[in-house]
């Protein structure tokens, strides 16, 4: 998902963190939303009206009565035209404000006469922040519905360290692309799994795979955003879990099988993007395996079959998507897995196009659906990609 067509109102409020609104606005502007900047006075101090014009593409609306623009009710038309309003960062001057109906500026007025989702990032000082009318005033706010994005905590440009610091722009657009997705997946618990497994030989070596675990991932953080309830069981990968999803780490395939089971009976959609590990060692070695003179042979077991494990036990409304990474042959073995394993959608990619397969950020894949006849996808960003997914699943549960 992005925020293509997607009109989000700025508004930069009178803090050094500022400067970073420089960030956000390219980070959105990224995703392809249309960014109408609005700046406080004291804002205007710590960076210029004009960087954010160049950036954002529009004029910065920086007071109530301004006249050198064709005619219009300014603070109402922004707030009409909004999709998302965020603030950032937003002081503790702002947040007090909004908690009690002020309306005495541009940034204010506006946030008084819209309905779109409202996101906060404070940014203060940690005594401010910790204070007990400024976090009261939070409380309130979060009552009403505003999203807030809390501070994180660091060396503070006053020299204290503590909790204060506004959030990563990263971190922020993220909060605004869950405030513009449909929540169509509200009330919804979606089980995902993803990275590789590690089956250990000794202390030192395994045996594992090249997944990187991009494409669950993606699942995960687009399920959340949309409003679903998610589990994300991963194995070991280098990727920073969403926010607000419950993660469960772990290693070998039989960690996976038994975390997944565990979490099965729960669950409304089931996606296994894992690359789990078809075999294991019969035996692992409690000291490293020193080189010897010649050959040497490891004796391999098999490990349980979570997908299959799962269509056995998969309950009436419950959806189940397994992935299938193939090399030749695709649809033959895909569709092979769909009917083995009692799936109700198998995902088939070949390792050998180009664009799909580990490591990538995008894919290209074919669906394939029990009852329905294979859908082959363009090349897409893997983010796309998770939508596309849950788009199928939701029309599908919908349809049982």
């Amino acid at each position: 998902m992005d925020l293509k067509d997607k009109k989000i109102v700025l508004c930069v409020t009178g803090g050094i963190a500022a400067y970073k609104a420089a960030d956000l606005v390219s980070r959105l502007k990224k995703q392809q939303a249309e960014v109408f900047v609005i700046m406080t006075k004291s804002a205007c101090e710590f960076i210029t009206p004009m960087t954010l014009e160049v950036l954002s593409g529009n004029r910065v609306v920086t007071g109530l009565f301004e006249r050198d623009f064709p005619w219009e009710v300014e603070h109402i038309s922004l707030a009409k035209r909004a999709d998302v309003f965020v603030i950032a960062p937003c002081t503790a001057n702002v947040i007090g404000k909004a908690a009690h109906g002020i309306a005495d500026d541009m940034v204010t007025t506006t946030l008084m006469a819209t309905r779109a989702p409202v996101v906060m990032a404070a940014a203060m000082n940690t005594n401010m922040y910790e204070n007990p009318v400024v976090q009261e005033n939070i409380r309130l706010l979060t009552a009403r519905g505003v999203r807030f994005v809390e501070p994180e905590s660091g060396r503070l440009a006053c020299g204290d360290t503590g909790r204060g610091k506004m959030a990563d722009p990263a971190v922020i657009c993220e909060a605004v692309l869950r405030a513009a997705a449909d929540r169509d997946l509200e009330g919804l618990r979606v089980l995902v799994t993803a990275g590789p497994t590690r089956e250990a030989l000794d202390p030192v070596r395994f045996l594992s795979n090249h997944s990187t675990g991009k494409m669950g991932y993606a699942l995960a953080e687009a399920a959340v955003r949309r409003g679903a309830e998610v589990t994300l069981v991963t194995g070991p990968v280098s990727l920073a879990p969403p926010a607000g999803v419950e993660t469960v780490p772990v290693t070998s395939a039989r960690e996976m099988y038994d975390a997944v089971l565990s979490a099965l009976p729960k669950q409304d959609f089931v996606i296994k993007a894992a690359a789990v590990g078809d075999y294991r060692p019969v035996e692992t070695a409690d000291d490293k395996l020193k080189k010897k003179a010649g050959d040497m042979a490891v004796e391999l077991t098999r490990n349980p079959d979570i997908l299959k494990a799962a269509g056995e036990r998969k309950r009436p409304g419950q959806v189940l998507c397994g992935f299938s990474m193939e090399t030749r042959d695709l649809l033959e073995n895909s569709a092979a897995k769909l009917e083995s394993k009692n799936c109700d959608f198998m995902i088939a990619n070949n390792l050998r196009t180009e664009g799909a397969g580990f490591g990538t950020d995008t894919n290209v894949v074919t669906i394939l659906q029990r009852g329905a006849e294979p859908e082959q996808l363009p090349l897409m960003p893997k983010a796309e990609l998770a939508d596309c997914i849950l788009n199928r699943l939701l029309a599908a549960r919908k349809t049982q």
